[in-house]
């Protein structure tokens, strides 16, 4: 195993191009899909967890994706419910947690159960953290979080039971102190964000050699260095991860110093 000076504490991966590794391999639509569920991710968070990873994300489903073609969406939805069973087991007995970023509302409420379950299963481990994204899009994440950042449901929740009458008082007598705990801050934000507790991306790679991040951890990546290889996801080996792992060790990191 190649050593390295500087291993990325979280890795996130837009999972791309498993249609067309099907296509070339002559296989069904839904078979690319279900090669990376039993034969690519495991082997990937072992080697992550092996080499010092402690986070990485895979983009399992998008926003979008629901406009694909029905039965195709049937397809991964049923390889969603083995793996939360099969691929969630497995990772349990390992030590390895698991969490999930995106709007799962829009599953079925067996797959949402079997979710919740998992994740709350696994919350104590620590071995690494695997985060998958599912019914994940950016831009709806932001939403989701402006949402959540102006309910007074959530404001309630934290005891800031103050009415906006009572607020402007505050700021208009010059308690600063007062003022402050009610701005806004990217620090703040941050906390009502999917990804709450969980280190922004060190490194995306995103399969296929399309170079977007298509709204992937919009704001996440700010400083997030990008890797863009021509290979497929269904292609993807530990080996492949070293690669990527050593090509972030000769990126110079300056975050806009």
């Amino acid at each position: 195993m190649e050593k390295f000076n500087n291993i990325p504490q979280h890795v996130a991966v837009i999972m791309d191009g498993n249609r067309r590794w099907a296509k070339e391999h002559k296989l069904g639509v839904i078979d690319g899909h279900k090669y990376v569920a039993n034969h690519v991710l495991e082997p990937l968070v072992e080697h992550a967890s092996h080499i010092g990873i402690k986070f990485i994300t895979f983009w399992a489903f998008s926003t979008e994706n629901w406009r694909r073609d029905p039965q195709e969406v049937k397809g991964i939805l049923s390889i969603f419910r083995r793996a939360i069973v099969d691929f969630g087991e497995k990772m349990h007995k390992k030590g390895i947690r698991i969490r999930m970023i995106g709007d799962l509302t829009k599953f079925p409420n067996d797959i949402q159960k079997e979710v919740n379950r998992l994740v709350d299963l696994t919350k104590k481990n620590t071995r690494i953290t695997v985060i998958f994204a599912l019914n994940y899009g950016g831009r709806d994440e932001i939403m989701r979080a402006m949402n959540k950042a102006i309910s007074y449901e959530l404001l309630a929740s934290l005891k800031l039971r103050r009415s906006a009458s009572a607020i402007r008082q505050k700021k208009d007598q010059g308690d600063k102190d007062f003022a402050e705990s009610w701005e806004l801050t990217a620090e703040s934000y941050a906390h009502f964000l999917d990804t709450s507790g969980i280190p922004d991306p060190d490194l995306i790679i995103r399969t296929s050699g399309e170079q977007r991040l298509s709204g992937f951890l919009m704001w996440q990546s700010e400083y997030s260095e990008l890797y863009f290889p021509d290979w497929y996801m269904p292609e993807f080996t530990p080996e492949r991860l070293d690669e990527a792992v050593a090509e972030f060790n000769k990126r110079k990191r300056r975050f806009g110093r």
